[in-house]
C-alpha cells in the first residue's frame, strides 16, 4: 500500500500541491485524475523521493523511502528520459541491472517484452529511431522488467495508438491481478474510467472528488442522457432543455434539466439528425469532473469577491466617507 497524508508543495507563488491525503491499496489500481497543471506529477514526483514534499508523510506498506523501497518501484515518468543513441535491448538491459537483475534475467525479461509489444526483431535499433509510440513501449517495458512491488505510472497511454493503448490496459490489470500497487495518473477519463479501481480526481493542486469510480458515478446521478446519431448534433448543446453536453462527433451525453424526459427532447432532435440510440446514462467520469471543477471554480471566485474590500468609483459610501 501507498499511502499518502497531508502532502503540500509550493513553487514559489504556486501552490502545485495542497494537503493532498490517499491511499493505493494492494491490487488495485487507484486512478490519480486531472487536466494538464492539476498537480499529479508533482504528487508523483514527491512519492518517487525525487523533490521533497513542504510537509506530509508517504509511507510504502507503513515505511518511509529507503533505498531498498527504491528498488521495489517500477516509475514510468510523464517525460521520456531514454539516451537516444543506445540501442533498444542494451537500454533495457542496461536500467534492469540497475535493479539487481542479472545479465541473463534482465536479457530473458527484455526479449519476452519486446516480443509482448511487437517490437521482437527491432533490439539493435537505436532508441532516436524509434516512433514516439515505440518509445513509450520502452520505458513502460523498464518499469516492469524487475516486477516491481509498487507499480506507478504517469501518463503511461501517452503516444500509444488505440490497438496499443488495448495491450497497455491488458499488462495494467495482469499487474493488478498478480496483487501489485498500481498508482496510474491520467488526464484520459475514458481510459480511467474502464481501468480503475479508485480514483482521486485533484484540480489545482487538492483533491476535488474521490472515491470508487461506482460511487462517484453513482454520486453524481442527474438526469442524463446519451444519444448516438448520424449528422450534424452540434446544435444539441443549445436546445433550451439542456444545461451541458460533452461533444464527439457522433455521440453526445447531455445534462437535462432536472424536469425534462427523453420525450420532451425528441421533437427538437428526430428532424435534424438521425438517431441510432438514445438512452438515460450515469454521468461520464469526464462529464463529472468537468462539472466538478466549474462548480469548485465557480465558488472560489464567489468566496474571492467575498474576501475583496470595497474600492473603486462605484463604492459611494467609500466616497462619502473618505472623499471630502
Amino acid at each position: 500500500m501507498i499511502s499518502i497524508e497531508h502532502l503540500d508543495k509550493q513553487f514559489a507563488s504556486v501552490h502545485a500541491v495542497n494537503d493532498i491525503s490517499l491511499q493505493a491499496q494492494r491490487g488495485e489500481i487507484f486512478g490519480l485524475l486531472g487536466p494538464n497543471g492539476a498537480g499529479k506529477s508533482t504528487t508523483i514526483r514527491m512519492i518517487n523521493n525525487i523533490i521533497r514534499p513542504d510537509s506530509g508523510t508517504i509511507l510504502y506498506d507503513g515505511s518511509p523511502f529507503s533505498d531498498a523501497i527504491r528498488t521495489r518501484i517500477g516509475y514510468l515518468p510523464e517525460e521520456r528520459g531514454l539516451y537516444q543513441k543506445a540501442r533498444i535491448l542494451e537500454t533495457i538491459v542496461y536500467f534492469a541491472r540497475l535493479r539487481n537483475l542479472s545479465g541473463a534475467v534482465a536479457r530473458k525479461r527484455a526479449e519476452m517484452w519486446l516480443l509482448r509489444f511487437n517490437l521482437a526483431g527491432s533490439e539493435r535499433r537505436r532508441i532516436e529511431e524509434l516512433s514516439k509510440g515505440n518509445q513509450q513501449k520502452v520505458q513502460i517495458i523498464i518499469a516492469l522488467i524487475h516486477e516491481p512491488d509498487y507499480l506507478i505510472l504517469d501518463e503511461p497511454a501517452s503516444g500509444l495508438d488505440p490497438v496499443n493503448q488495448e495491450t497497455l490496459r491488458d499488462i495494467v490489470d495482469e499487474q493488478r491481478a498478480a496483487g501489485r500497487t498500481i498508482l496510474y495518473s491520467t488526464h484520459q477519463m475514458e481510459l480511467a474510467e474502464r481501468l480503475c479501481n479508485r480514483i482521486a480526481l485533484i484540480n489545482r493542486g487538492k483533491v476535488v472528488l474521490s472515491g470508487t469510480v461506482d460511487q462517484v458515478r453513482d454520486g453524481h446521478g442527474g438526469n442524463v442522457v446519451r444519444v448516438e446519431f448520424q449528422g450534424d448534433g452540434s446544435f444539441l448543446r443549445t436546445l433550451p432543455q439542456v444545461l451541458d453536453a460533452d461533444m464527439d462527433s457522433n455521440y453526445a451525453e447531455l445534462r437535462l434539466r432536472p424536469d425534462v424526459s427523453i420525450n420532451d427532447l425528441l421533437p427538437h432532435m428526430i428532424d435534424r439528425i438521425r438517431i441510432s440510440k438514445i438512452e438515460r446514462v450515469r454521468p461520464s467520469l469526464k462529464s463529472i469532473f468537468i462539472d466538478t471543477v466549474a462548480n469548485v471554480e465557480r465558488e472560489e471566485k464567489r468566496m474571492e469577491a467575498e474576501r475583496r474590500p470595497n474600492s473603486g468609483p462605484y463604492n459611494h459610501d467609500r466616497f462619502r466617507e473618505g472623499g471630502r
